[in-house]
């Protein structure tokens, strides 16, 4: 959040008259929350990555905190906050599993351990404070990475409010605060161990808490008017958009971003790269990549030609970031879920709306078979993934028929969410792509794909 909400927040004060000022709420580690409140919230974000098309690098003071809580260490300081009349807004961002219910949280009398059940105490002690003052309600908006995201939020405080038998009026209350569904992207690797001693020299500061993040950036923020009118970060220049519908945008990223990067994983590992840069850059699979997701992926896609392509155009050289190491292995992490969610409905909906199969989806989903196998030219591959999937395709390829072991994969509708040996042509175009690679003559199928 410092390298990404906070640092808009602190351009919006500089180029706005928004004037915000932040409050963190440190709920996991105290030592961060601690050295916060020691540099008064001052510290730096470090952004290096490619600009139009350029190496670029710079570095920002952030004025906009003005301190941290913990609210397992100060319970009446966290508290307090909800008394605050100027408070507008709670951004948050616990991953992807902090938006849950805890059914232990059985008291508002105390600290619950969800975020979710922590938000309901603080809500119900403003609208107690402020004695149900609709003015006083607020934006809330969660940047987790769960589908609808705002709507979850909300679901979640309410069952609080059942669970503790809060008033009705309160309930009532709630429905006056907006609850935002975000969708936001920004790589933020964090603190920059290796160049910390070069960048503390350029800063003349002894910061503690530089925080590393890319050029790009993209906040897509669901919800009424008023978000827009008392959060100006449009207005700042920023790439941050307000929309009726997130959804497309959502669809966009995990059908591009996400989705190349676990197509590229597999056949780039078995091509013998080891990481997202000098995959894009080289000669073979950076071209099956590239033209995936311009020839594949994005004709999927509703959104404006000219928005999709420069999304493309972005995350290729996101891609490219030299400041950046992502390992292909790390990435790797339950590929098959990921390809599931972010590469399957690109192939079937090509297949609806061209009436023919992607060849290098295909081809992705061809090196991902031969990938989980767990073992290429006499190493293991280090396969991540659950028991349940990886003990599957190690049944499966303890045979040699590759005929079978494709049919076996694809009719598991459990890897897939469809039986994908019921789409026409399917199961033949793989079997074929994995004996080519198989047999490692990866690039043979090359002329097969340059269309």
């Amino acid at each position: 959040m410092r390298g990404f909400a906070d640092w808009i927040i602190d351009v919006m004060n500089e180029r706005t008259d928004f004037n915000g000022a932040i409050q963190i709420i440190q709920s996991i580690s105290q030592e961060t929350g601690q050295v916060i409140n020691e540099q008064e919230g001052l510290y730096h974000v470090v952004i290096n990555g490619i600009k139009n098309n350029k190496p670029s690098s710079e570095i920002r003071l952030i004025t906009s905190v003005i301190g941290a809580v913990s609210p397992d260490k100060d319970f009446s300081a966290f508290i307090k906050l909800a008394e605050n009349p100027d408070l507008e807004f709670i951004i948050s961002n616990t991953t992807e599993a902090g938006i849950t219910f805890n059914e232990n949280d059985r008291s508002h009398d105390s600290l619950p351990a969800s975020f979710p059940g922590k938000l309901t105490v603080l809500l119900y002690h403003r609208f107690q404070f402020f004695n149900g003052n609709k003015e006083k309600a607020l934006i809330i908006i969660p940047c987790e990475l769960i589908s609808r995201n705002g709507e979850e939020l909300k679901k979640i405080v309410l069952q609080y409010i059942q669970l503790w038998k809060l008033p009705l009026e309160f309930k009532q209350w709630i429905e006056c605060n907006s609850f935002c569904n975000t969708l936001v992207d920004r790589i933020v690797p964090g603190f920059p161990k290796e160049t910390i001693d070069e960048i503390k020299q350029s800063i003349g500061f002894d910061d503690k808490l530089v925080v590393m993040a890319e050029p790009f950036h993209l906040w897509v923020i669901e919800g009424p008017a008023i978000v827009r009118e008392h959060f100006p970060a449009d207005k700042a220049g920023l790439d941050v958009k307000f929309v009726e519908d997130h959804e497309p945008y959502r669809v966009r990223k995990v059908r591009i971003l996400n989705g190349a990067h676990t197509a590229l994983v597999p056949l780039a590992y078995l091509y013998g790269l080891r990481t997202v840069r000098e995959s894009i850059e080289n000669e073979f699979t950076g071209n099956f990549i590239k033209k995936a997701i311009y020839k594949e992926i994005i004709p999927t896609l509703d959104l404006p030609q000219e928005e999709l392509l420069q999304f493309a155009d972005d995350v290729v050289q996101r891609f490219q970031n030299p400041y950046i190491k992502h390992e292909l292995i790390t990435i790797s992490l339950n590929s098959i879920s990921k390809f599931k969610i972010r590469v399957i409905p690109s192939i079937l909906e090509y297949l609806k709306r061209n009436k023919k199969l992607p060849k290098r989806l295909l081809y992705s989903l061809a090196a991902i078979i031969r990938f989980y196998k767990g073992e290429w030219n006499g190493s293991l591959i280090p396969l991540n993934d659950t028991p349940e999937v990886i003990n599957f395709f190690k049944e499966v390829w303890k045979q040699d028929n590759l005929e079978s072991i494709v049919a076996q994969v694809l009719s598991n509708a459990t890897l897939w969410g469809i039986d994908l040996t019921k789409v026409e042509g399917m199961k033949e175009t793989i079997t074929r792509y994995l004996t080519f690679i198989h047999n490692q003559m990866l690039t043979k199928i090359e002329g097969e794909l340059t269309n």
